[in-house]
């Protein structure tokens, strides 16, 4: 008799990270006890008001904080962010961007377009390397045959060599 499965389970950082949320933020049940998948998708599919509350007004990660933004997270603490932010806290320096932000939405935009650009040669180049599709089809192998026997070509089994010495032979020469 086979043993039922035992849930898997994971670290209270690994499901905060997974919901997107702040770990010090999380009720303290939460911080302190391992999750296991079932509930971690049961947070993710009816998730309790705390959750909500937590993603609409944070404090959120700083992934969250820096997609908002739309900055790498290394932008984020090139300008000095190093807690994380909550939501109007991030309107705020949405609303009046100072010069770093700028600066960074900048070279978060060259980054992404440089990706795209690499993206879209790396895959022009996969066409251009990938075979031409054929343009007669193959013959089917029952076809195949079918020719050889109406040529009378031996079909089931390859010539020998001349020469050669049957495999059976081989091992009681010694």
């Amino acid at each position: 008799m086979s043993k039922p499965k035992k849930s898997q389970v994971m670290k209270p950082a690994t499901a905060a990270l997974k919901l997107d949320v702040y770990l010090p933020a999380t009720p303290r049940e939460f911080q302190e006890n391992p999750i296991s998948r079932e509930e971690l998708d049961e947070l993710q599919h009816n998730p309790p008001q705390w959750l909500v509350d937590l993603r609409r007004e944070g404090p959120h990660p700083r992934n969250v904080a820096a997609a908002r933004l739309r900055i790498s997270n290394s932008g984020l603490a090139r300008g000095g962010i190093t807690e994380a932010l909550t939501t109007a806290e991030i309107a705020a320096l949405a609303a009046d961007p100072p010069e770093w932000l700028v600066r960074e939405r900048e070279t978060y935009a060259e980054t992404l377009r440089e990706q795209r650009r690499l993206e879209g040669r790396r895959q022009e180049a996969e066409q251009a390397a990938a075979p031409a599709p054929a343009r007669k089809a193959a013959p089917k192998p029952a076809a195949k045959a079918a020719a050889k026997a109406a040529a009378g070509a031996r079909t089931t089994a390859r010539p020998r060599k001349i020469g050669s010495v049957p495999t059976k032979l081989r091992s009681k020469r010694g």
